[in-house]
């Protein structure tokens, strides 16, 4: 019976629209997986007249994607970041980046071959790359190339779809063609990387699915076991670039589980053994080759990392001290009075409680205490106890009382006082605003007092160990170094000593905010000791030091960081735009403008459009085939509906991957992020193309002239489309009458006015690739107005540091409050009143100068963000999306590398801070002179 129904289908009838010889094309048979219409499209046996193509095809992309790559000679937008942190890799530097990172890397090694040493910093859009010398154009090859390496692979993988060569040609060119591609593919952006890899999984995994769809014939093959291996490595690498990868992970595991389910149905050739053997073939190759790829592009990421930097902030202190100098000798475990010790916050990793001497601007106007993520000596404190130790002649006095006397340990409930040794001033808080975060519910938190003083009722605070976060038993009676976590709560008002990821502006050196909290998170109200240093404590002491992670745990707790920051990039940036605007290319993204130049990253509108139109195809054709589906059409029996239905439908199940889950975030996005979906979208349109002239008998399957002429002409139209926007890729001379008739709609909002009126005009100037001065104009012959204005009144607490780049004297400083909404519209007294109690306000701190002549007439100057972000009048485009960084240092330590501050506290001596102290209250003679009895110190705030 098996053979006689082997035979009967055998020699069944072909279906009018099957096309194709028996020895081209698999047929399925019962209880069988091959798939019905299915070719053996070898990429390595195509003939060569396909490579002459292919070879021709990439000259082309090479020269259309690094024709005048020198231009512009300064730094790009993203640049910005991204030849930031390959400066940092060869300095060794630790950084902090959402992105993983093998396409940084990539960049870096070809900076590196350059000759790059990481002395230039990137830090600026319009920064000059020639003058340093700096070996751009190397680094930007990278991105270039694996922009002109999509070109073939996009050839292959039409081929391996079993397009005609004519429409792998088709899809290549587009691709050549395709502006926004152009762009991102010559700046040191991670895009380029990113697509080339996605390219290549695609091509990896359509070979794989070809294999597989052959049926058992190659089922474990060499070839078969080739393109799977090649697939998980294409998914590990794209992963390792960005997270998007993840989506092309989607996008396979999807597809694997239909196969898997075709194989459970297959029950003829397909045994249970052979299915597992299916199953943990792509276990193997689909999971376990992608996480091992992605895992050592971090192990060589913390072997290249291994001094600290801007970064080493958003990690543990674990983590922390396996950087050179991080690391710390080991420590005595006990906390006794009169230990000098630094104090970590636990929850933000923002660093030390720190204090410096410089004044808040506002409030109380006494001592900063702020959060500091290095290591300095302006985090020591001293613990001293609420009242002086009893000595023969009576208390005995001073900081150093507790220094001769056998240690007390610091225990649970504990009420202690925080000298701070450099400054001789006490940790403090009271019934004040903080200056930046004017919350009801939070205090500020100042250091107050002089040497000598003995301080007063709003420098107690108990300590209150959180037991379920320390570690041990004693820990949980007792303070211990490291292993103790707990809060600090002023004994006057309640509150507990809080920190969270607020900066303070320029005046606090953008440390990170420290304030006393009545309704703060727990996590943000957490201490611990790191240092700990006690006379009495000497060499025998028990000791502690922090845990090594190892590196599993370092990886670990990096993807934490990651995804947490990048979930917390949500703040609105001036060329975002959201997913529904990318398909139909509503905004672009202003990168740079210079001399009259610009490059603004937009798509060929053709290209773009007609891909779209080609997923909307699709859709509609997917619809309306379910519904015929159910209506018991038949039309499922037909080979070719079914190989459009599947063919295309993996493509557009790529784009759907790549595209829909931008839907679900809420972060920062932009046009590029649509790139790798327009990779799938270009692979539809040219899929649907194939099949209308070759594949489908609609007439034209037989007349392939017209399916060549066909694609020629839309290449063409795409060509000249390009040409038309090419000047925004390149940077190229454009005019202003060019620019507009080609700016199709209002939100393509780069500046026609850019550009000079006549490409004559640029012939009369040489331009120059280099960044704008910043600097504010000189102002000769400034007369004072006044010596009141412009001298500061001797003893007068440190007022915020003046803008380096400001020349003169400041005649006049001016306060005034403005009300915005969302979108940066100024509100005026009756909206906001209409607004209170409805909304909530947050504050922002911002500096803004004039400079006037000597008669007072207003000189306009370049804003302070305008060298970052650019100036409109010289045309300087684009803004960098910003990337996590961690507070700045203090000018005192600013020159100093991480680790140059001593270890060890520095004795407790008479500062120079006393005389400061003297002099404020000699200005301010209404102050009252602290006494401790009647609490003076707080008086009045």
């Amino acid at each position: 019976m098996a053979e006689k129904q082997r035979v009967s289908y055998q020699s069944a009838p072909k279906s009018p629209r099957f096309n194709g010889s028996k020895d081209e094309i698999s047929r399925s048979s019962p209880g069988d997986y091959t798939s019905d219409g299915v070719k053996d499209n070898d990429i390595f046996s195509l003939p060569s007249a396909d490579w002459q193509w292919l070879g021709g095809l990439t000259i082309l992309g090479a020269a259309v994607r690094l024709f005048k790559i020198y231009q512009p000679s300064s730094v790009v937008f993203d640049e910005v970041h991204f030849g930031g942190f390959a400066s940092k890799y060869i300095k060794g530097r630790f950084f902090m980046d959402v992105h993983p990172p093998l396409a940084k890397l990539l960049i870096t090694l070809a900076g590196w071959l350059g000759g790059f040493n990481g002395d230039f910093d990137f830090k600026d859009i319009g920064k000059d790359y020639v003058e340093p010398k700096v070996p751009y154009v190397s680094m930007r090859l990278l991105p270039a190339i694996c922009g002109v390496l999509t070109i073939p692979i996009m050839f292959l993988t039409l081929k391996a779809a079993g397009t005609r060569t004519t429409t792998a040609a088709l899809g290549s060119g587009l691709l050549i063609f395709e502006n926004g591609f152009l762009t991102q593919s010559r700046l040191i952006l991670l895009d380029s990387p990113l697509v080339v890899f996605t390219a290549f999984t695609a091509l990896a995994w359509t070979s794989f699915t070809n294999q597989h769809e052959q049926g058992p014939k190659k089922a474990f093959q060499p070839e078969w076991w080739f393109w799977l291996v090649l697939t998980g490595l294409g998914l590990g690498a794209t992963a390792s670039v960005k997270w998007v990868g993840l989506f092309t992970i989607a996008w396979v595991g999807s597809l694997t589980v239909l196969q898997l389910w075709v194989l459970l149905g297959a029950t003829r050739t397909v045994t249970p053994r052979i299915w597992f053997k299916h199953l943990f073939a792509r276990i193997f190759c689909l999971i376990v080759i992608p996480i091992t790829f992605y895992m050592a592009m971090f192990a060589i990421h913390f072997v290249c990392l291994v001094n600290p930097g801007d970064g080493d902030g958003f990690m543990s202190s674990e983590f922390q001290a396996t950087l050179n100098s991080k690391g710390m000798q080991d420590v005595p475990v006990d906390v006794a009075l009169g230990s000098r010790v630094t104090l970590r916050h636990w929850n933000t990793q923002g660093g030390y409680l720190h204090s410096h001497s410089h004044m808040y601007p506002t409030g109380s106007k006494q001592q900063q205490i702020t959060l500091y993520p290095h290591k300095d000596e302006n985090n020591f404190w001293l613990l001293e106890n609420q009242t002086q130790p009893e000595g023969l002649d009576g208390p005995v006095q001073g900081p150093r009382a507790w220094d001769e006397i056998d240690p007390v340990w610091i225990k649970d409930g504990d009420i202690v006082r925080l000298y701070h040794v450099t400054t001789d001033r006490r940790l403090h808080s009271h019934d004040q605003r903080p200056p930046v975060t004017e919350a009801d519910w939070q205090n500020e938190v100042s250091a107050y007092g002089y040497e000598g003083f003995e301080g007063d009722a709003n420098d107690l605070f108990r300590i209150e160990i959180v037991k379920k976060m320390s570690d041990g038993a004693e820990a949980k009676q007792r303070v211990r170094t490291i292993q103790t976590k707990f809060k600090l709560v002023h004994i006057m008002t309640g509150c507990s000593l809080f920190s969270h990821k607020v900066k303070l502006p320029d005046w606090g050196y953008e440390q990170q905010e420290v304030t006393c909290a009545r309704q703060g998170t727990l996590p943000n109200s957490i201490w611990y000791v790191e240092q700990n240093q006690h006379p009495k404590l000497g060499e025998t002491a028990e000791k502690v030091n922090y845990k090594n992670p190892g590196f599993f745990g370092k990886f670990w707790e990096l993807q934490k960081v990651m995804w947490k920051t990048n979930a917390g990039l949500v703040e609105s940036h001036a060329w975002d735009s959201r997913p529904p605007s990318w398909p139909v290319l509503r905004r672009g993204i202003n990168f740079w403008g210079k001399d009259n130049r610009q490059i603004y990253l937009v798509g060929n509108p053709l290209i773009w459009w007609s891909s779209t139109a080609a997923v909307a195809l699709y859709i509609v054709f997917k619809g309306l085939a379910v519904l015929r589906w159910q209506r018991s059409c038949g039309d499922y029996s037909v080979v070719d509906f079914k190989r459009f239905d599947y063919e295309i439908g993996m493509s557009v199940l790529g784009w759907f991957f790549h595209y829909a889950p931008f839907f679900l975030m809420a972060r920062q996005l932009f046009l590029h992020h649509y790139f790798p979906a327009l990779y799938f979208a270009i692979i539809t349109l040219c899929q649907i193309y194939d099949f209308i002239t070759a594949r489908l008998d609609i007439g034209l399957r037989d007349k392939p002239a017209i399916g060549q002429a066909g694609a020629a002409l839309f290449l063409g139209l795409s060509v000249i489309v390009f040409t038309l926007y090419a000047p925004l890729a390149y940077g190229n001379p454009w005019t202003q009458d060019a620019c507009r008739k080609v700016k199709l709609f209002d939100t393509w909002d780069w500046d026609c006015n850019t550009f000079h009126k006549s490409l004559a005009d640029y012939s009369t100037t040489s331009p120059v690739f280099s960044a704008p001065s910043s600097a504010a104009p000189q102002i000769d012959n400034q007369q004072p107005v006044g010596d009141a204005a412009n001298q500061q009144q001797e003893g007068a607490v440190t007022p915020q540091p003046a803008s380096a780049d400001v020349p003169g004297n400041f005649l006049s400083r001016e306060e005034k409050i403005e009300y915005r909404d969302d979108k940066g519209n100024l509100l005026n007294e009756e909206q906001v009143a209409a607004l209170q109690g409805k909304v909530s306000f947050s504050t922002k701190y911002e500096t803004r100068t004039r400079l006037v002549d000597a008669q007072g007439n207003e000189i306009g100057v370049q804003g302070p963000d305008d060298d970052a972000k650019g100036s409109k009048a010289e045309g300087e485009g684009g803004v960098a999306p910003p990337h996590p960084d961690v507070e700045g240092r203090n000018p005192e330590t600013a020159g100093q590398p991480e680790g140059s501050a001593s270890e060890r506290p520095p004795t407790v001596e008479v500062g120079a801070d006393v005389g400061k102290e003297r002099s404020v209250e000699a200005v301010n003679e209404k102050s009252p002179r602290p006494a401790s009895e009647a609490q003076e110190a707080t008086k009045g705030k």
